[in-house]
């Protein structure tokens, strides 16, 4: 799974060819969930700091996960994001 950013220890990414809705991972601490572009949680469990810092992110690079979600789709290369601050 391509790894995408990684910030405060929580490693975000996104596979290719993945099923809908558009969506992301993160894992933090031995645990993992999927997000939707915009931050909500879909599916998994994480801290709930992490899970705030991950909407936090993704509410900042919106534009940039929807571009990975079409790259990625159409099996190309990932880019990274910026991490979180």
């Amino acid at each position: 799974m391509p790894r995408i950013s990684a910030f405060y220890g929580i490693v975000i990414s996104m596979y290719h060819d993945d099923h809908l809705p558009p969506h992301f991972h993160a894992d933090h601490a031995g645990r993992g969930a999927a997000f939707s572009l915009d931050g909500e949680l879909l599916v998994g469990e994480i801290h709930p700091r992490a899970a705030r810092l991950v909407r936090e992110w993704a509410g900042q690079h919106l534009d940039e996960l929807e571009e990975n979600w079409i790259r990625a789709r159409r099996g190309l290369g990932l880019v990274r994001i910026t991490p979180l601050e």
